[in-house]
């Protein structure tokens, strides 16, 4: 019989990382899972390392570079099980991460998603303490959601028909895929809290997706309208100035926050894209026009605007 559980975990260039995330996966103890690891054309030595894995469990895909989004849906292609899991090669799970997110799955037949605590190892301060979610199922869920991802990708377990009926992962995101796959397995049903910490997000010096911020808001803001593009009785629910506060609001929120960081080669192409679709306050628009010049031009304006910001990048 098939695992109940599948596990896919795209992999590039992850050689140094999957003894730690394969190894978390081994503990589990729930042992009815199976473990779709797809290749997606390291160079590194990952696929050697990965076929030298001597468990019936693992499977094996290995495909050309196509990006994590095409990674996950080749692996789903290959899932037999009724409950879907994603691990990223250099995270990991506590050992109890399947068994609890399972159980509270089977004890809630109308639940199409459960999701728990994680915490981020390798940052410093209160940036890496342990962090348990409240409870998104609630009145205001839709809105909840649309403020901002709410859980890591490998901290949830899902119907495998929820994915499946969410269309997968959207190749068009490099970064907000998931984010847009969780709004829309959520729009199906009921979602469910479980408020332990099973899942680590590893932050290292490697290339992770989560540094490149000026790719993440766009990607947000894509997947924000794409989502509500889908579902308009969802957004005509929403106040419309509440609406673009949570869609462009939140862009230009970003897109300032690199402003005043200093990094101004950012923030520029941002804050033209918001300008030439017609957002933002007026005051936005006052510190945003000046990204239409030359960007010695805009430095002097910004200067002269009293716009004061970090030491430029």
């Amino acid at each position: 019989m098939p695992a109940r559980i599948s596990i896919v975990m795209p992999c590039y260039n992850a050689a140094h990382h999957l003894p730690r995330s394969i190894g978390s996966v081994l503990a589990q103890s729930a042992g009815d899972w199976e473990l779709i690891a797809v290749d997606d054309g390291s160079r590194d030595g990952t696929l050697a390392c990965l076929r030298s894995l001597d468990e019936p469990r693992i499977r094996v895909i290995s495909q050309t570079n196509q990006g994590v989004s095409a990674a996950r849906n080749a692996g789903l292609s290959h899932c037999r099980g009724e409950f879907i899991a994603f691990l990223d090669a250099d995270d990991t799970w506590a050992p109890d991460f399947l068994r609890t997110l399972l159980g509270a799955l089977e004890n809630t037949p109308d639940a199409v998603l459960a999701y728990c605590g994680w915490q981020n190892l390798g940052l410093s301060g209160l940036r890496g303490n342990p962090f348990v979610p409240p409870d998104y199922e609630a009145p205001r869920k839709t809105i909840s959601l649309l403020e901002s991802c709410r859980w890591p990708i490998h901290a949830c377990l899902t119907r495998r028909t929820a994915i499946e009926a969410a269309g997968r992962f959207d190749p068009r995101l490099r970064i907000g895929e998931d984010y847009l796959l969780w709004m829309e397995v959520a729009a199906q049903g009921r979602i469910l809290r479980v408020p332990e910490v099973l899942a680590y997000y590893h932050h290292h010096g490697g290339p992770q997706a989560t540094q490149d911020k000026p790719r993440a808001l766009l990607d947000t803001l894509k997947a924000k309208e794409i989502f509500l593009g889908r579902h308009p009785d969802l957004a005509a629910a929403i106040p419309r100035h509440e609406l673009e506060t949570l869609t462009w609001g939140a862009f230009i929120a970003g897109a300032n926050a690199l402003y005043w960081k200093g990094n101004i080669d950012a923030a520029r192409p941002l804050y033209r894209k918001a300008l030439l679709s017609g957002r933002g306050s007026a005051k936005d628009k006052l510190r945003m026009a000046p990204s239409l010049l030359p960007k010695f031009l805009h430095l002097g304006l910004a200067r002269l605007l009293g716009q004061g910001m970090k030491e430029v990048q």
